[in-house]
């Protein structure tokens, strides 16, 4: 299947993510006025880091992060009421755009130190051999990678993941391409798209990919 006006933002987060106030059905209303076709929610998970909503341990709360709202419950997802809220708005609003549900899993955050020392002392060369290995792991999966495009609001001199891995993926035959706004805010909601589209032009793809029951469709860049 191919379409070559297709958009589609699939990274999108609500006020089921507890670093969003986001509401769900504002996400799809905008989401329509702005003309996407599509659209994925992808609230956070993170396992070790973050209580259940129902595990009956004492809820910390969100504070003091700059731009992040405050009093917030840090907690994964409320499962049930994603889905309920998400049935609902595909009920309201599926035949105006479509929408798809995921979640975001994290790391955790006592693991980004390490990251970014790990970083800091090899350039991409160095690991390339690694990064070679992950990727043809992930291809002979079925599986893709997420194009994220806050790194130009973020004012990143690279895309996120970068060229660098990105052209690799392509050159081992990976072809499943997402791309997500990683929105929080309306402001971020479908933001560098299009300007995505183009980098992966540039850097020999020619599809990107949305999802229907966890089967990539492809579309025309």
């Amino acid at each position: 299947m191919k379409n070559r006006t297709m958009k589609a933002d699939y990274h999108v987060h609500t006020e089921f993510s507890d670093d969003s106030e986001y509401q769900m059905e504002q996400v799809v209303r905008d989401s329509i006025v702005m003309g996407l076709d599509e659209i994925c929610f992808t609230d956070h998970v993170d396992y070790g880091v973050k209580n259940d909503w129902d595990d009956g341990d004492k809820i910390r709360y969100r504070e003091g992060i700059p731009g992040e709202p405050e009093n917030m419950p840090i907690l994964n997802v409320n499962y049930p009421l994603y889905y309920k809220t998400y049935q609902k708005m595909k009920t309201q609003y599926g035949d105006k755009i479509t929408l798809k549900l995921g979640m975001e899993f994290g790391m955790q955050v006592h693991t980004i130190e390490q990251y970014e020392k790990l970083y800091a002392k090899y350039p991409f060369e160095k690991i390339k051999p690694i990064f070679t290995e992950i990727l043809k792991t992930v291809i002979a999966d079925g599986k893709g990678i997420e194009v994220n495009t806050s790194s130009h609001r973020y004012g990143l001199s690279d895309l996120t993941p970068s060229r660098d891995i990105l052209k690799l993926y392509r050159e081992l035959g990976g072809t499943i391409i997402t791309i997500g706004s990683d929105s929080h805010k309306p402001e971020h909601l479908g933001t560098f798209i299009d300007e995505t589209k183009q980098e992966l032009k540039t850097l020999g793809f020619k599809e990107f990919c949305t999802f229907d029951k966890m089967k990539p469709i492809y579309h025309q860049l």
